[in-house]
């Protein structure tokens, strides 16, 4: 079952999507864990299934239902998206954008439906 989303998980994480928006250099890894956790809660319910999964190690993973139905259930699944802490944050708080993040390669993503791009910014941040 996914992580229900309380006001609070909220607060914290448009606290830390601010502290990363001042380039604050010092936002604590458990702050960036908890928000981590926070956006993939937000986006599994918005898109439950499972044809893609988000990786933002070592923090969070989640199977999310975009493009093809169905839940992948064993090995390696053929849809993968996987980037770091920040760079969700920063997706997901619309301050880049999925094209500029792949440009610059700060998302890594295969498979025919990972592409992510009509997610960000999650409504919750906007």
């Amino acid at each position: 079952m996914a992580k229900k989303v309380t006001a609070a998980d909220l607060q914290q994480l448009r606290s830390t999507v601010a502290a990363v928006s001042a380039a604050d250099s010092d936002v604590p890894s458990a702050a960036l864990a908890a928000a981590s956790r926070t956006v993939c809660a937000l986006l599994a319910a918005a898109f439950p299934g499972g044809s893609v999964e988000l990786r933002v190690p070592p923090f969070a993973a989640v199977q999310l239902g975009i493009g093809e139905r169905g839940r992948h259930t064993r090995g390696t699944p053929p849809n993968v998206v996987q980037t770091d802490a920040l760079t969700l944050l920063l997706l997901a708080s619309g301050q880049l954008s999925w094209v500029d993040a792949r440009d610059a390669q700060r998302v890594q993503a295969s498979g025919p439906h990972s592409d992510l791009g009509a997610l960000w910014p999650v409504p919750e941040l906007t």
